[in-house]
């Protein structure tokens, strides 16, 4: 048989170290933010602030936030939005199974902790659905604006940083609690109000050493052979 005839293996293009890596990061956060969200966390007693507390499922969007924004500044904007859109499957995908083993896999006999186990980590779907219509909102938003303020890349980075990270955290905050508590008699401005100054104060304190951070290590990687 003539070798000539058979068809030419397919080279894969090389994606960047740091792409790959923030890639697979940016999935398994995507996944833990909304396990870690679970647990309400105290921030403490600041002057002028009061008492503030936070979902715990901040600290990993807040990283995702910070990624998006590291992707866009070493690849562009197009990049960083693919890396949004992908990351709707981990999520998705993390929402299903979870349904699935809480509602259709039976737990052992011996185990006791099924009702404990659905209560923190069984959503409803309208909860669900907030979660992904802010994730998705909120993570664009903040790649436009990252992309956009003070001409874009190579300029003014930290500060292009915790402008867009608070902006969309705002957006962010407003859709879920709209979505998930709207109708209900809960008081919806208070919620909102005390989730926005905690996202705002986090973003402020996580966001700019972070987008530093990231970009270098983004750097670092592609600088090192394969």
């Amino acid at each position: 048989m003539n070798d000539a005839s058979l068809p030419s293996p397919v080279i894969p293009r090389q994606m960047p170290q740091s792409l790959f890596a923030f890639s697979l990061l940016y999935g398994g956060l995507c996944v833990l933010a909304g396990v870690l969200g679970t647990k309400l966390a105290s921030l403490g007693h600041w002057p002028l602030l009061g008492d503030l507390a936070v979902e715990s499922g901040i600290f990993a969007f807040l990283l995702l936030v910070v990624m998006a924004s590291a992707v866009s500044e070493l690849f562009g904007s197009d990049v960083a939005n693919r890396l949004v859109r992908f990351g709707f499957v981990p999520l998705i995908v993390s929402m299903v199974l979870l349904t699935f083993v809480i509602n259709v896999v039976p737990p052992a006999p011996f185990w006791k902790d099924q009702d404990a186990f659905a209560r923190l980590l069984g959503q409803g779907a309208r909860m669900q659905f907030a979660g992904l219509i802010s994730y998705g909102t909120s993570q664009t938003l903040n790649v436009y604006l990252f992309s956009r303020i003070a001409g874009g890349q190579g300029k003014f980075l930290i500060l292009r940083a915790w402008i867009a990270s608070m902006l969309s955290q705002v957006i962010d905050t407003v859709l879920f609690i709209t979505i998930s508590f709207y109708g209900q008699d809960l008081p919806i401005g208070s919620i909102m109000e005390g989730q926005i100054i905690s996202k705002l104060l986090l973003s402020t304190i996580m966001v700019p050493p972070g987008i530093w951070l990231f970009v270098k290590l983004g750097r670092y990687l592609d600088r090192r052979p394969a």
